[in-house]
């Protein structure tokens, strides 16, 4: 197995992920995306916390004003449109489910917890439950990859392409 290509975790980006959730950071083992001015986005967390708790979530996104947008569209309930798509869309089903393996196998390349064994995140891949997971994902795998995190982001009031990031000196 490989492992992921995020950028090596640094004493500052802890520092700034923990701003941006208003709590510790824990257990990161990799910056999966970045804002454009480089602030973390999306952190990979380890299967398994240090506490021992099996964690699924291998992308978890941080970035306060992306998790903003994306938790507008859940509030507006697109999981049920984008749920009413992967009913009709048998092409959409199948890349879907290609980016359920695409996650699996990047969580794996870190560790493989058997009480999580073949559950990914954000529904994948018969459902959208979560998009906060999906967009996570699909900002640290890219364009193509999660087709669903993808719509979501393309929808969302945010864009990785524009800093909203606040100052985050103090946090360093």
């Amino acid at each position: 197995m490989t492992t992921p290509p995020f950028d090596p975790v640094t004493d500052e980006d802890i520092a700034i992920v923990s701003a941006q959730l208003g709590r510790p950071a824990r257990d990161v083992v990799g910056i999966a995306a970045r804002c454009v001015c480089g602030a973390p986005t999306v952190v990979s967390t380890k299967p398994r916390l240090s506490d021992g708790t099996p964690f699924p979530t291998f992308y978890y996104l941080c970035h306060p004003a992306a998790t903003a947008a994306i938790s507008q569209l859940e509030a507006e309930h697109v999981m049920n449109e984008y749920n009413d798509l992967l009913a009709e869309d048998e092409d959409l089903r199948t890349r879907y489910a290609a980016a359920h393996e695409a996650f699996l196998a990047d969580r794996y390349s870190i560790e493989d917890i058997p009480e999580v064994h073949g559950i990914s995140a954000g529904g994948m891949p018969v459902r959208v439950k979560c998009l906060h997971a999906l967009a996570g994902h699909a900002l640290a795998a890219g364009p193509g990859v999660n087709p669903i995190g993808d719509l979501a982001l393309e929808r969302a009031t945010w864009s990785p392409n524009v800093c909203e990031c606040p100052d985050y000196s103090a946090a360093e």
